[in-house]
């Protein structure tokens, strides 16, 4: 419901924020990129500043370093009117960077720099419980789960979150180099899987997850658990599946020509949850669903065509004008 004074409620993403730095030639390896491009990146700050893009309301919780590179980023979100209520800045730590290197095909790798970064020595006693407390939907990824004291402050923002009534939604949001091993990625992402009651997955991350080759209904709803209300499978170029405990489906995607998939996915989770927090009852009227999901394809899609991820985000009318020429 939105609140008495006709504002959105508030969508609260939790975790990293971060520079990318971007090659200013695709389809090179980092050793042989004549330069890098900075942008600011970390999934759930893109999932906040998307959601803000399309006209909804979001805050960012995390920790950036009390360096040139975190007040930068902390001006980012205010500029694109994301509340900065629930950053903190650490004096002794440096904000997070990674190297990312987009292989011709517009798919990306990663080199991290975090020994330790700032966002991964976020306390839960810095928390801000209150904003979180305000929150309709409270998202989150599984890179905050890596190390303490983070981890702590992860599982108490979603504890209070949940305790206030939100919805919670998780993106694993999977980054294999910066986790000890593959088996401990997949123990930390799964040990909070039964909280979720929104998850997005991709097609890596559900044969990730899964130990499958395949993906099907049948390997997706080997995930599902009885406090989910929807499972998304993202299929890139192939659009989306969605399952919930009544109907399931495919939505078709969007044919645009990819330039950097960077920022697909939270753009498509922002577009979702714009649409759903304030009336839930869409996640369980199947029409209503795939409309909001082809206008998160559109988002994902609209997304790719340009380089970096914030400034791709899309505003409703790009979407809408997408969406008025179909596929």
């Amino acid at each position: 419901m939105a609140t008495s004074n006709g504002e959105k409620s508030l969508i609260v993403s939790f975790g990293e924020m971060l520079i990318d730095f971007v090659p200013t030639v695709s389809g090179v390896s980092l050793a042989d990129a004549p330069g890098f491009i900075k942008a600011p990146g970390g999934a759930p700050a893109n999932v906040a500043i998307a959601i803000s893009r399309l006209g909804g309301r979001s805050a960012f919780v995390g920790k950036l370093g009390d360096d040139e590179f975190g007040h930068m980023l902390a001006g980012i979100l205010k500029k694109n009117g994301v509340s900065a209520e629930g950053i903190n800045f650490d004096t002794g730590a440096r904000t997070a960077l990674a190297f990312v290197t987009l292989r011709s095909d517009g798919e990306r790798e990663f080199m991290f720099y975090r020994n330790p970064s700032a966002d991964m020595l976020l306390r839960p006693d810095e928390l801000n419980l209150d904003l979180i407390r305000s929150a309709k939907v409270f998202h989150y990824g599984s890179i905050s789960l890596i190390v303490e004291p983070c981890r702590s402050a992860h599982l108490k923002a979603m504890e209070v979150a949940k305790e206030a009534g939100a919805l919670l939604s998780y993106d694993p949001n999977l980054r294999l180099p910066l986790w000890p091993s593959k088996e401990e990625a997949q123990k930390q992402i799964l040990s909070i899987w039964d909280k979720a009651e929104v998850i997005k997955v991709s097609d890596e991350e559900l044969m990730f997850l899964t130990g499958s080759d395949k993906v099907d209904d049948e390997t997706a709803m080997s995930l599902w658990h009885d406090n989910l209300i929807l499972l998304l499978v993202t299929l890139g170029e192939k659009g989306c599946r969605y399952y919930t405990k009544s109907f399931r489906g495919s939505v078709d995607p969007f044919r645009v020509e990819a330039v950097d998939t960077t920022g697909a996915g939270d753009s498509y989770v922002g577009a979702l949850l714009c649409n759903i927090v304030d009336d839930r009852s869409v996640l369980e009227d199947e029409a209503r669903l795939r409309e909001v999901l082809r206008f998160a394809n559109a988002c994902g899609a609209i997304t790719t065509t340009k380089k970096g991820a914030i400034p791709a985000l899309p505003t409703e009318a790009e979407v809408q004008a997408l969406l008025l020429k179909g596929n």
